[in-house]
């Protein structure tokens, strides 16, 4: 039967063939990556010895001042004081040791190699705990920085218009973004959709973002979803502009970019070799009208549209 087959065949098959052909291979795709806007759009500020003393003026209210009324009125004596116990923000570490066995490494590094490859994705995870450290940590995060004061309600539980104009009357001086779930951004979307008002857009970094009075919402996914409902955060950023910004370390051994490094460990007597990877990050508010918060924001809402045609 099998010399029955073999002579009904008439030239070399695909199956044989393909043994001999060399197929180009892609690098590992991670689909938890992002475009980590927040991170970009970011002002970073270095630090000393890890730690960022945010000073600010006591009473600013108390400081006089007058007008000239061209006459020889006294003049107000004044001084600006300062606080006595400054906030004290301290770099946090995001940080793994990445193990590779040097028997991998050694054979299977052609054309892409391992240890290279290992290292870009663990890497790109770090950076992804690090945007969301950045919005959502108990101590220095975005969520956790907002002042009572910046703090708003939606007015019927979908992202409105009006809920954006509300949340720009409290970040009015130079308001740099909305910062918000991809799922918030659409919710958003449907309701201007439903008052024929849709966002116009820019063009930043080469993508496309919905503004609203000319302030892009920015897209997030670390922003959390609990029961249906998530925040929009509205913020200020740059030192000058007394916003928010971001810290981190220079000058670390190893460094490959602000903050990160990567230390070779060894290589212990089962052959695996280790590196040390670690991000030192944290995140400032200089002034509480630098942020503010919409709370409550529902994103399961939609509406009924009629489907009847004249």
């Amino acid at each position: 039967m099998s010399d029955a087959t073999n002579d009904s065949q008439i030239a070399l098959g695909d199956n044989a063939a393909r043994q001999l052909a060399n197929a180009s291979k892609s690098v590992p795709q991670l689909s938890t990556i992002t475009p980590r806007w927040l991170v970009h759009l970011l002002q970073w500020l270095p630090v000393e010895a890890g730690i960022y003393r945010l000073n600010r003026v006591k009473n600013p209210k108390d400081v006089r001042v007058a007008c000239s009324q061209r006459d020889e009125s006294e003049l107000p004596q004044t001084f600006v004081d300062y606080e006595e116990q400054p906030r004290e923000y301290f770099l946090n570490a995001v940080s793994t040791v990445l193990d590779v066995h040097t028997r991998v490494s050694d054979l299977y590094s052609s054309p892409h190699d391992q240890i290279k490859e290992q290292l870009r994705l663990t890497i790109e995870t770090i950076k992804e705990r690090q945007e969301s450290e950045l919005i959502n940590n108990p101590d220095y995060g975005l969520l956790a920085s907002v002042h009572d004061d910046q703090r708003i309600f939606t007015l019927t539980g979908a992202p409105t218009p009006d809920d954006l104009d509300e949340l720009l009357t409290k970040v009015w001086k130079e308001p740099g973004f909305f910062l918000a779930h991809p799922l918030a951004i659409a919710a958003f979307g449907r309701e201007c959709t439903r008052r024929g008002v849709p966002p116009p857009t820019v063009s930043l970094f080469g993508s496309q973002f919905l503004t609203w009075r000319g302030v892009p919402l920015v897209p997030s996914d670390k922003l959390p979803i609990e029961d249906g409902k998530t925040k929009i955060i509205l913020l200020r950023v740059g030192e000058q502009r007394q916003g928010v910004i971001g810290l981190f370390q220079p000058g670390l051994a190893g460094e490959q970019s602000p903050g990160l490094s990567v230390r070779f460990m060894g290589i212990n007597r089962h052959a695996i070799s280790s590196y040390l990877i670690s991000l030192y990050c944290s995140l400032a508010v200089l002034t509480d009208d630098a942020l503010a918060v919409l709370e409550d924001v529902e994103i399961g809402k939609y509406h009924d549209y009629p489907d009847t045609y004249k």
